[in-house]
């Protein structure tokens, strides 16, 4: 038995496959966007056809952009002798919003992944090599995730770095600002360690 017309359980179905959206929520949504006037749904409706039809990778470091060539590529105030490898477009936004970084970055748009299928062949790891090729990079940052396949992915393209000559470092983890040293994890108080620095 259908409980809702086609045309909306249709809708229901598309926020369903959005990451992290369960069925419930995927019908609030549909609901919500349903009640919304006729001019608001369109402008919702066109917001996603024009980014999907706008929005591509910079052809330098393969963050998303509208220009040919992103602006933080486009700078010439940034240090382009330093990359910043990260998982995905949203690492640079966290980034950007520390203020400290001026390099540059490149977006690996995922990390190795046995277990969802993903291999270094499925993520921009060729276009980070060929960059580093091109002699002006003297260090890479490796900025991914501190988790297994964040891991393994910096381990992976340290490794491929290691002829090329260039310096390869780590963001150094450790105890968040603000917590208490006994809620840390063992992995977590050991990095601290590790990345300590003279005060």
């Amino acid at each position: 038995m259908q409980y809702f017309p086609a045309a909306l359980q249709d809708l229901a179905d598309q926020f369903a496959r959005l990451p992290g959206i369960g069925g419930k929520t995927a019908q609030r949504l549909a609901f919500y966007v349903l009640g919304l006037p006729a001019q608001e749904a369109q402008a919702f409706a066109d917001a996603i056809v024009e980014a999907k039809k706008t929005v591509h990778t910079c052809p330098v470091c393969q963050n998303l952009t509208d220009r040919q060539i992103c602006p933080i590529c486009d700078d010439d105030l940034r240090d382009h002798s330093v990359i910043c490898v990260v998982a995905e477009p949203k690492d640079v936004i966290a980034m950007e919003r520390s203020r400290e970084f001026k390099g540059l970055y490149h977006v690996l748009h995922g990390v190795i992944s046995p277990l969802n299928h993903i291999t270094q062949d499925d993520i921009r790891i060729k276009e980070l090599l060929q960059r580093v090729g091109e002699g002006e990079v003297q260090e890479i940052i490796m900025a991914t995730n501190p988790d297994t396949e964040g891991e393994a992915t910096a381990m992976y393209i340290s490794r491929l770095l290691r002829p090329m000559e260039v310096k390869v470092t780590r963001l150094a983890y450790g105890v968040p600002v603000g917590s208490q040293l006994e809620y840390a994890d063992e992995v977590t108080l050991s990095r601290a360690l590790e990345g300590r620095q003279e005060m």
